[in-house]
């Protein structure tokens, strides 16, 4: 069966256009052979962030374990390569925790995501991963009157988290991104900037001997009650455990199909610029905008001399990207009207997973298959340090951390179809024009 054939089946994406980042690299070839032997100790399904990491760190725990990794789609073209390459070290949703007090909540993910930070810079350092890794933090900032209010009610929850920041009025943040569209922002050091596809690429290069990862592998059904079968376009394998990391594709194996649902997000970039148009954007060599409004326009100044963009949400499928050039071109030109180009070198898609209530499902599903799905657009630094913690709940370690991951609340139940749809995508279109030039 072709990767093509199962499209229809929402199995996996299948992209309209390569993954920006990872066209930027030499090209790499992916580990298509299949394993002499089908069985395994455990099987991870899914090769992003999170499951890297759960096989990484299962490998560690048990060098005796054998561990295969499959994912449908060649390293650094799935999600993981995808995104925008901000590493935020600090909660954006602190309503997860029952009874438990917002504060708290805050306190136990910013604990979980300093344990991310390092242990994920650990690995950079000691695989000698060229991924770009820079701690200058990143910008919030708002065109509107509306998304000054949401900075401003953020920056609440900071002095309460007692975490550090500048505000910045139109003038400073002019100088330092080149732009006056922003009325008001401020400057956070809770955040290092990767090149993705980079990143992702290195971390499955150097997984431990006993992981092993099969690429461009389609899983199709999930069956068994352990030993469970995996079959794949090409083969079935066998394993006595599972660990489900394909995020909203979790649904296609019969798993939480009431609690997730997939988004697509979209982005673009620029050839390197010439210095003359270096000179427009601003005093620093490398910098980010995280918007005022979740629908907003994310900006990236790359330290090669590129201007990323990222913006809009569509349902379950990928808009055609003709709408997605015209869009993103039109926040650009807004932002940054004296350009000479407002042109882009690639524009692609990528999906994440959303949830009501913005909770993970992090956990055991049913005895000897274990997920952690519903990235809720925080896939890189969470899922890394989510990865990591439910290898060791499978292996049965205990700690601090792994109990505060417990503490939060599920994701929530979701309606079924057509109720679904209607209600996301009438949530996308109101956040859409509440957001207005925030876009």
């Amino acid at each position: 069966m072709k990767p093509a054939d199962i499209q229809a089946s929402g199995r996996y994406p299948i992209y309209q256009s390569v993954s920006g980042w990872n066209a930027m690299l030499p090209p790499r070839t992916p580990q298509t052979t299949l394993p002499q032997s089908t069985t395994f100790d455990t099987i991870v399904i899914g090769a992003g962030y999170t499951g890297l990491a759960a096989a990484r760190r299962l490998a560690e725990l048990d060098p005796d374990n054998s561990v295969l990794v499959i994912d449908a789609a060649p390293i650094g073209e799935s999600s993981a390569g995808r995104n925008s390459g901000f590493l935020i070290t600090l909660p954006h949703n602190t309503k997860l925790g029952g009874h438990t007090s917002p504060l708290e909540v805050a306190r136990k993910q910013i604990r979980m995501y300093d344990e991310g930070i390092d242990w994920l810079k650990h690995l950079v350092q000691s695989n000698d991963i060229d991924c770009g890794w820079n701690p200058v933090g990143k910008f919030h900032a708002a065109a509107t009157d509306d998304g000054i209010t949401n900075l401003k009610a953020t920056l609440q929850q900071y002095r309460e988290w007692g975490v550090p920041y500048t505000e910045l009025d139109s003038s400073t943040l002019s100088k330092r991104l080149g732009t006056r569209y922003y009325r008001y922002g401020y400057h956070s050091e809770h955040n290092v900037f990767v090149q993705p596809a980079r990143l992702i690429r290195g971390l499955a290069d150097s997984l431990p001997q006993n992981a092993r990862l099969l690429e461009c592998e389609p899983v199709l059904a999930l069956k068994g009650n352990g030993p469970f079968e995996v079959k794949t376009a090409r083969a079935t394998f066998r394993a006595a455990r599972i660990i489900v990391a394909n995020n909203g594709f979790a649904k296609a194996l019969g798993l939480l199909r009431d609690r997730l649902f997939s988004i697509y997000t979209y982005a673009a970039i620029t050839p390197r610029l010439p210095a003359s148009e270096l000179q427009k954007l601003g005093e620093e060599p490398e910098w980010g905008v995280i918007p005022a409004n979740r629908l907003g326009t994310t900006v990236r100044r790359t330290l090669d001399g590129r201007l990323m963009l990222r913006s809009a949400y569509s349902y379950e499928s990928e808009q055609p990207m003709v709408k997605t050039t015209a869009m993103l071109t039109e926040s650009f030109k807004r932002r940054y009207p004296d350009m000479a180009s407002h042109s882009f070198e690639y524009v692609w898609g990528g999906t994440t997973a959303l949830t009501r209530n913005g909770a993970t499902f992090f956990g055991e599903v049913r005895p000897g298959i274990y997920a952690s799905v519903g990235c809720n657009g925080a896939g890189v630094l969470k899922g890394s340090i989510y990865g990591k913690l439910l290898a060791e709940m499978v292996m049965g370690s205990q700690s601090q951390l792994l109990s505060d991951v417990l503490s939060l609340d599920r994701p929530t139940w979701l309606p079924p179809e057509p109720f679904r749809g209607i209600g996301v995508l009438t949530a996308i279109k109101y956040q859409a024009r509440k957001a207005g030039l925030e876009r």
